[in-house]
């Protein structure tokens, strides 16, 4: 059950209750499904763009206030109740008032730009300073309130987009302990899939993935390490840009890796995510990763999506996942037949080189975690609820359900790792780079002069399971992650009722290239399909 929202009386152990009260209550709950499903299967605002919105508001049909309370309605009818999605974690108290000085804005003639007065979800690791508290999902965050905003919620801010809320997620972006449960946190419980409610939605950036393809907002933002954003778009049939690390500021954001971290938009079409990146992209003082991204990054995306844009491309197509789930590996032979039918070269790549650096990678998270978290703590001045990993992995212990269903094992051995002058620190860096970029991605697509390599994202959702954990059957994150290299993922079709993701990565800044491929993929094949919220056996 969400903690910060009212429990539903049809979610009671019904043998408590007298006969009469059964009865009454049996009926009441078995109307209840339809009335919500009725209210929530309205269609006039389902699968809405950013620019269909922005064009009824031109045509002034619709105002962000009705938007926003029609978003409210909807995630009280199918997140709260109804499915019960659980995909929210807060809501903005404030959001039909920003909504109401936005349409205000509009109606005196200043439009900040394409964002205006677009409802947007947070991950809830990414600090707002307002009403609502900034958790990781964890209980003892409950009540953190960070000093300030994060850079993320300030650029979305100034460009007129609308916070609707937070988003729940994987807790502590799942890097807490073994045998975790992807969209599961101690405050939130857990986030279902909106196209099969048994199944899971994949992590860390569950809520956002789950609320985007819910139609609970118009853009989310998740972060990611390795998997956190491309994996819950993959699983929810959205897409996901895993942008360069230093594309966007983590200043204000929950930290794992230095290295890996990175937020990234979430949406329903290439579009509206490439609108969001341009928001969110460029340096900030406050993170020192950004000044890369100087003459490297835009503000507008979107002049790079080409209807075209894979003619002409030499594509490599990563072939390490084929051969463990052949219904994965059928919808992936229908996508490069298409791809080589709109123009694309094909190269067949049977593994990536750079040799084996998740062991390298690892020991970065667990050092760059202790520093990170620890002055992640600090910013949240004297008045912190916690102050270090040591006090968090106490606050853990002491709990009554934050270690019920799978410990923190990662927690404590971050926290018996030294600094980052430690020289095992600095090897497996030095390592997991060289490996992961010139002797990885950068070699590969030299020797092959690729635009891009495509993988499938991952497998379809896997049944969640709270005591077993997470069954991962195949995913194509890591090489871009562990590279700090862009990443974008696009519905790629449906096995029975659940959607899979293509994966399109390659070398660093190349965002512009890859939003062109994925761009053409999406528009010549059209595979987002809304939600049915089937239950399944």
């Amino acid at each position: 059950m969400n903690t910060l929202f009212p429990a539903r009386l049809c979610s009671t152990k019904w043998f408590a209750l007298p006969l009469l009260l059964l009865l009454l209550l049996h009926i009441s709950c078995q109307q209840q499904p339809a009335t919500e499903v009725a209210a929530a299967d309205d269609t006039r605002y389902l699968e809405l763009s950013i620019a269909d919105i922005q064009q009824r508001y031109a045509e002034g049909t619709l105002t962000a206030s009705e938007l926003v309370q029609v978003y409210l309605n909807r995630i009280e009818e199918i997140d709260q109740n109804g499915p019960g999605l659980n995909s929210m974690l807060q809501l903005n108290p404030d959001a039909l008032q920003i909504a109401q000085a936005l349409d205000a804005e509009r109606k005196a003639g200043n439009i900040r730009g394409p964002l205006h007065g677009i409802p947007v979800v947070l991950k809830d690791n990414i600090d707002t300073h307002d009403k609502m508290a900034t958790t990781a999902g964890s209980r003892a965050l409950a009540n953190s309130r960070p000093l300030q905003d994060s850079h993320v919620a300030r650029k979305l801010r100034e460009a007129g987009a609308i916070i609707l809320g937070k988003a729940n997620l994987s807790e502590w972006a799942n890097f807490r302990g073994e045998l975790s449960t992807s969209g599961w946190s101690g405050l939130g419980g857990q986030t279902k899939n909106p196209y099969d409610t048994s199944r899971n939605p994949c992590g860390s950036s569950s809520g956002s993935g789950v609320a985007v393809s819910a139609n609970l907002t118009v853009l989310a933002i998740g972060t990611e390490t390795n998997g956190s954003i491309v994996c819950p778009a993959h699983a929810n049939g959205i897409v996901g840009i895993k942008p360069t690390v230093g594309l966007v500021s983590r200043s204000g954001v929950i930290p794992i890796s230095s290295t890996q971290d990175t937020p990234g938009p979430m949406a329903r079409t290439v579009r509206d995510a490439a609108i969001g990146l341009g928001v969110l992209a460029g340096p900030d003082v406050a993170d020192a990763q950004t000044a890369a991204s100087q003459g490297n990054y835009h503000t507008d995306y979107t002049r790079f999506l080409k209807a075209d844009g894979l003619r002409g491309k030499r594509i490599g197509f990563l072939k390490s996942s084929l051969g463990r789930n052949y219904k994965v590996d059928s919808l992936m032979q229908q996508a490069v037949a298409f791809m080589k039918g709109q123009g694309a070269e094909i190269v067949e790549i049977d593994r990536m080189p750079g040799g084996e650096v998740g062991g390298y990678s690892f020991e970065i998270m667990l050092y760059e975690y202790k520093e990170g978290l620890n002055k992640y703590f600090a910013s949240l001045g004297p008045d912190a609820p916690i102050k270090s990993v040591e006090e968090l992995i106490a606050f853990n212990k002491a709990d009554s359900l934050e270690l019920r269903y799978y410990g923190q094992q990662y927690l404590e051995m971050a926290q018996a790792k030294g600094d980052l002058s430690t020289k095992e620190y600095q090897e497996a860096l030095a390592k997991m780079q060289k490996g992961s970029r010139e002797e990885g991605i950068d070699k590969l697509m030299g020797e092959h002069s690729l635009d891009a390599i495509i993988a499938p994202t991952g497998s379809p959702a896997w049944k969640t399971d709270l005591i077993n954990g997470d069954s991962f059957q195949l995913g194509s994150s890591s090489p871009a992650a562990r590279a700090g290299y862009p990443n974008i993922t696009v519905p790629m079709g449906f096995v029975e009722h659940l959607p899979v993701g293509i994966s399109f990565f390659g070398r660093a800044w190349s965002e512009p290239l890859l939003l062109e491929i994925a761009y053409a993929y999406e528009q010549g094949t059209k595979h987002r399909k809304a939600p049915a919220f089937i239950r399944g056996n």
